[in-house]
């Protein structure tokens, strides 16, 4: 089948409409299995702590179970998810749903040992890399325009609901019997399977037989790619920094709410404070994409990447606990107005055979970037009042962001790597040393290379098989 690219650069027309994606049936699948596990998922988090700390009394060991779901990311996230660039979708999400379903249920049988719990589940969390990864290059076969801006928006507002949504239920049902808790989650599993297989279309891999090399080689590419790339670069930098700070409210609301809970309840400061961050974030990215079109998006990104860190300055007051959460909120908000409009531009911006890799190298350093935040923020903590560590770091992330946007590349630089990424056979640019046009200057192919072919984006357009539609897939 000949490959047609679609124009996927932002439309000066108005914004697309729910109707409009989820009218796409594939979208509507990927969207219903995504929403089920990710609430799956947080109700055996929820479950797991507890049934680990009842069967120890131990908090370390309960924390652990909690943290195991993070390894997979940080000793080798990106290249587990190379493995889904090599082999079908549909069948990568497939496999891996069915395989965690299975490792669930041998979870909730009774008496497990807990050495064999956590590492039963840290087999589970194995599989998560290539199914994120599987999914996120999917969605931009699925959705175009517009509408992929729109369906990543959906899908992160749908991820932190259903962390609150599955947090909820899973502490209720897991204080009941939680084996229970983790059969939910298996057949969360089981039906996020079934929806895959049924109502998302089979496509051929995005890297062929013809075009493997070594899975180190492959994985180093990824970060070829998404490093040695300006408009890349400038969307990884504007993330990861985005993420070092959004995080830490709800990383410390533990002891934030002990030590300056000013009269509330310890813990229901503390739940105000962890949920307020996703509340801000699913109406960030409702608001957002709904009141302005794609061109305007694309201009307050800069302005919404610069507040996130700004919102969380006036910790440095040391105000109340519920000021504190409108704080995490604004800071939410904000991030969730900026975070779609970069995604969609980073997938835009990368050949259809570099997406998993890419996504890899990207959700490995968020999650590395949030627990170093986490950590750090922890440890200057143990020295210093919470109020003055928040806000002195994240008067820190003002300056770091402002430097981010200072340096953000020119409108004519993201149409010519987005019109690049989409030519079938075209070029990438060089991966060291590529010239980037200054703001304000032409864009266009100056000062850009084609690659050799083993070079990431040397045979990007012949691995490039696309349908006629293009959509994209969610993460979990």
């Amino acid at each position: 089948m000949e490959a047609t690219v679609p124009d996927e650069r932002p439309s000066p027309e108005g914004p697309a409409t729910f109707r409009e994606v989820f009218a796409d049936r594939e979208y509507a699948a990927v969207f219903a299995a995504s929403a089920l596990s990710w609430i799956g998922d947080y109700i055996a988090k929820a479950a797991v702590t507890l049934l680990v700390y009842e069967e120890t009394r131990s908090v370390a060991l309960s924390a652990a179970a909690f943290a195991v779901s993070y390894l997979p990311w940080l000793v080798g996230g990106p290249l587990l998810a190379t493995l889904a660039e090599r082999h079908r979708y549909r069948q990568v999400m497939v496999v891996c749903d069915l395989a965690r379903m299975a490792l669930m249920v041998g979870i909730a049988i009774p008496g497990v040992p807990v050495e064999l719990v956590l590492a039963l589940l840290f087999a589970t969390t194995l599989a998560n890399p290539p199914s994120q990864a599987a999914k996120s290059a999917l969605l931009p076969l699925i959705l175009t325009g517009d509408r992929l801006v729109l369906g990543l928006s959906l899908n992160g507002s749908v991820g932190q609901a259903a962390q609150v949504v599955g947090y909820l239920a899973g502490a209720a049902i897991a204080a009941f019997n939680p084996t229970a808790a983790l059969l939910v989650n298996a057949a969360t599993f089981a039906l996020s399977a079934a929806l895959v297989r049924f109502g998302v279309a089979d496509r051929p891999p995005a890297m062929t037989a013809a075009h493997r090399s070594h899975l180190l080689r492959e994985t180093a590419q990824g970060f070829q790619i998404v490093f040695g790339t300006p408009v890349l670069r400038a969307i990884a930098v504007l993330v990861f920094t985005a993420m070092l700070f959004s995080v830490v409210p709800e990383g410390l609301a533990a002891a934030w709410a002990g030590e300056h809970a000013g009269g509330m309840d310890a813990g229901v400061a503390q739940a105000v404070i962890m949920a307020a961050n996703p509340v801000g974030f699913i109406l960030g990215g409702l608001v957002v994409s709904r009141a302005f079109g794609p061109d305007r998006r694309l201009s307050l990104m800069r302005p919404l990447a610069v507040l996130s860190p700004l919102a969380l300055v006036p910790a440095l007051l040391n105000p109340p606990p519920l000021v504190v959460a409108l704080l995490a909120a604004a800071c939410g908000f904000a991030v969730a107005g900026m975070l779609p409009v970069a995604n969609g531009l980073f997938v835009r911006a990368l050949p259809d055979g570099f997406r998993a890799r890419a996504f890899g190298v990207m959700a490995t350093g968020v999650q590395v970037i949030q627990g170093t935040a986490v950590l750090v923020t922890g440890l200057l903590a143990e020295r210093y009042s919470i109020p003055v560590v928040v806000g002195v770091w994240s008067a820190v992330g003002v300056l770091l962001m402002s430097l981010a946007a200072l340096r953000w590349p020119s409108r004519s630089t993201i149409d010519a790597a987005v019109s690049m990424a989409q030519t079938p056979g075209g070029a990438h640019p060089r991966q060291a040393g590529a010239a980037e046009p200054a703001a304000g200057t032409t864009g266009g192919a100056e000062g850009q290379e084609r690659p050799d072919d083993d070079r990431p984006g040397g045979s990007a357009g012949r691995w490039a098989v696309a349908p006629a539609r293009r959509d994209a897939s969610g993460t979990r």
